[in-house]
């Protein structure tokens, strides 16, 4: 019975939503939920799929988005992709499992990936609100950075510690792990892993808006100290947030993804982009040859726990291929297939989706990842030169979409690291379809308004 509240961010959303406006209950009551509250606790609904907090709040918004009759919406062929990817996953789930079993899974892509996907395609590029959505993001997370810092220090999950009565029996599998003699913060997203994806995004929403001049330049009460203003702050933050995690993979993700991000900033964008290219081809096959080789010597080989843990990795892939080709379509179904032993963690979210759902999902992702990430620095390069500098948001968003690539070959991408990458998705495709500005050309003050008349005749006299 306690386990209810978790419906009552989908009140809010909904409350909002009617009074306010979907926007603002997407931007302000929807985007804190998914990143505030954890999505392991669930509210156990006789007869009915158990929702967690955030898919509440998303039930809840798209009833009233419907209501409204779906502003800013437009189809697109990314439509196809996302839907057929969600569907492709719950069939999956359904061929293994049945209805009975699947039903949480099916509801999953339902509200924490189609949903979210549209909600972002139709509510922030139409309405001009990509200032807001990435302040949110950012704003949120400064909040989770701090209380990490508290996990860090004391090993203690604030998040668990408070909201876990509520939720008997619900998220003991997500422990603290330890490293450099510091527990790493996990915040409400489950394992520190997932918390570093998601912070390394809002490291690089942050670093956007800190270049398009979004916040202001000082703060009154502050104003006497010289270095602070609030986009150093955030970013400080943030960052923080990104090594409270301790996680080398998605360190390792953040830095390389910068190099898309530097092409964006170059007044010579060619020869950005040729310098980048260079750099990968002549320093990273190498580093990737090494990286094989110290990987390939076998975890009964390894010489410290580092190699271990990157031999571990290799031979998963190895080891299970042969596995996942078994049902190459469908794939096992969640976490029911055959398990090799010694090989109990699947620390690879494509390994994980070809296991579980077939090569038709994996196919699809991939798509997405890499299709979008494509586009995206094509658009990018296309256009004008933004001032200030940095302030295009397609580099930035082609960078999220790499720094994925590479952070799920190290880790499951689940709970809310997956709902924020289709945010990230359908942002991305509105983003492409409709944009007419790009960085606003530095300030972010002359958004267009959204024309809200009903009726849109013409005059004539």
């Amino acid at each position: 019975m306690f386990s209810y509240i978790a419906y009552l961010p989908g009140l809010w959303t909904y409350y909002v939503a009617q009074n306010q406006s979907v926007t603002k209950a997407f931007i302000w009551a929807y985007i804190p939920t998914l990143l505030l509250l954890p999505d392991y606790y669930r509210a156990i609904t006789p007869g009915l799929p158990d929702p967690s907090f955030n898919q509440s709040a998303s039930v809840a918004l798209f009833a009233v988005f419907i209501m409204h009759g779906s502003p800013g919406y437009k189809f697109s062929y990314t439509d196809l992709i996302v839907g057929f990817y969600a569907f492709s996953v719950s069939y999956s789930e359904f061929l293994a499992s049945g209805y009975s079993d699947a039903q949480n899974l099916m509801f999953f892509e339902l509200t924490s990936v189609l949903f979210p996907y549209i909600f972002a395609k139709s509510l922030i590029e139409p309405f001009n609100l990509r200032y807001d959505f990435a302040k949110s993001v950012v704003l949120c997370l400064s909040i989770v950075f701090v209380l990490n810092l508290f996990e860090n220090k004391f090993g203690y999950n604030l998040w668990q510690a408070y909201l876990g009565p509520f939720f008997p029996g619900q998220g003991l599998g997500w422990i603290t792990t330890f490293r450099f003699g510091l527990a790493r913060a996990a915040g409400p997203y489950g394992h520190c892993l997932l918390d570093g994806v998601i912070m390394a995004v809002g490291y690089r929403l942050q670093r956007w808006l800190q270049w398009s001049d979004f916040w202001p330049k000082k703060i009154k009460q502050m104003a006497w100290i010289p270095w602070f203003t609030p986009a150093q702050v955030f970013t400080i933050m943030i960052l923080g947030g990104v090594f409270t995690t301790l996680g080398k993979g998605q360190w390792l993700a953040g830095i390389v993804a910068s190099g898309i991000v530097i092409i964006g900033r170059s007044k010579k964008r060619v020869a950005a982009m040729t310098a980048v290219l260079a750099v990968m081809v002549f320093i990273g096959l190498p580093l990737l040859a090494a990286f094989l080789s110290y990987a390939s010597v076998g975890r009964k080989n390894a010489k410290d726990d580092n190699q271990e843990t990157a031999a571990y990795r290799y031979e998963l892939i190895t080891e299970y291929m042969d596995v996942a080709s078994e049902r190459l379509w469908w794939g096992w179904g969640l976490m029911k297939w055959p398990e090799v032993p010694g090989f109990e963690s699947i620390d690879n979210h494509f390994l994980l989706t070809y296991l579980n759902h077939g090569v038709i999902a994996l196919t699809l992702l991939l798509v997405l990842m890499f299709g979008m990430m494509t586009r995206l620095i094509i658009h990018g390069m296309s256009r004008p030169m933004t001032e200030p500098r940095g302030s295009s948001l397609a580099f930035t968003l082609a960078a999220i979409f790499l720094m994925y690539v590479i952070a799920v070959a190290t880790v499951a991408m689940m709970n809310q690291s997956c709902t924020l990458f289709f945010i990230i998705v359908g942002l991305s495709d509105a983003y492409l379809r409709m944009s007419t500005w790009d960085g606003d050309q530095g300030s972010g003050k002359s958004k267009i308004e959204p024309d809200t008349r009903r009726f849109k005749f013409r005059k004539v006299l």
